[in-house]
C-alpha cells in the first residue's frame, strides 16, 4: 500500500514537468552575456562577461542559473587619517556574482519575461591582470571571502530565429550588508536553445 502510494505522489509531481516536455523540441537554452552593473554605494560602473543556462519546466516557465565576473574596476578613494593627512589610493575593485531562480515568459517568436533570482555577490580588491585563472581562484575561494547574499528582480525580452537568439535582462541586483543596496544590472548577448 506504502509503495503504491508512493508511486502515485511521484507521478503527480514529475507527470506535469514530463508532460510539458512534449511542446518544444528545445529542452535548454545556453547563452553568454556581457554585463554591466551600477555599483551605487561607490557610484563605480562594473562590466563583464557571464554565462548562464536554462532548463524549460513549462511553456512559461524556465529554471535558470547563471554566473558573470566583472574585471577590476580602479577608482580613487580618499580618506581622512586621525592627524589630518588627506590620502588618496587607486582601488582594484572586481565583482563575482552568481543569480538561480525562475523566469516567466510570453510564448512566441519575441518573449517578454520577469525573473527573481536569489544568489551571491562577491567583492574583491586585486590588481592581478585578468585571466582566466584570476577567475578560478575567485571562485575557488568563495567560501572564505565576505560574499553577500543577493535578491534579483528584473525583466527582459528575447527574441529567436531558428536555435540562435538574442536576449536583453534589466534589473535590481539588491546585495544584502547592513541593509538592502540598490543596484543596476544589465546584460546583453547571444543565446542557443538545444
Amino acid at each position: 500500500m506504502k509503495r503504491t502510494l508512493y508511486i502515485l505522489i511521484a507521478l503527480s509531481v514529475f507527470s506535469p514537468i514530463v508532460a510539458a516536455q512534449g511542446y518544444s523540441a528545445s529542452r535548454a537554452e545556453f547563452g553568454v552575456y556581457a554585463d554591466y552593473f551600477r555599483l551605487n554605494q561607490t557610484k563605480t560602473n562594473l562590466g563583464g562577461v557571464g554565462a548562464r543556462l536554462s532548463l524549460n519546466a513549462t511553456p512559461y516557465l524556465q529554471l535558470e542559473g547563471q554566473m558573470a565576473y566583472d574585471f577590476s574596476q580602479a577608482f580613487t578613494e580618499g580618506f581622512t587619517s586621525s592627524n589630518g593627512t588627506r590620502v588618496v589610493q587607486r582601488s582594484n575593485l572586481r565583482l563575482l556574482h552568481g543569480l538561480f531562480g525562475p523566469k516567466l515568459q510570453t510564448p512566441g517568436p519575441v518573449r517578454l519575461f520577469v525573473t527573481a533570482k536569489g544568489g551571491f555577490d562577491d567583492f574583491g580588491f586585486s590588481n592581478a591582470p585578468a585571466t582566466f585563472r584570476t577567475f578560478t581562484d575567485t571562485v575557488s575561494r568563495l567560501r572564505a571571502d565576505n560574499v553577500n547574499a543577493v535578491f534579483y528582480p528584473g525583466g527582459g525580452a528575447e527574441t529567436f530565429l531558428g536555435p540562435i537568439g538574442l536576449r536583453l535582462d534589466v534589473g535590481d541586483e539588491m546585495y544584502f550588508n547592513n541593509g538592502a543596496h540598490h543596484n543596476l544590472s544589465i546584460t546583453f548577448g547571444p543565446t542557443i536553445r538545444f
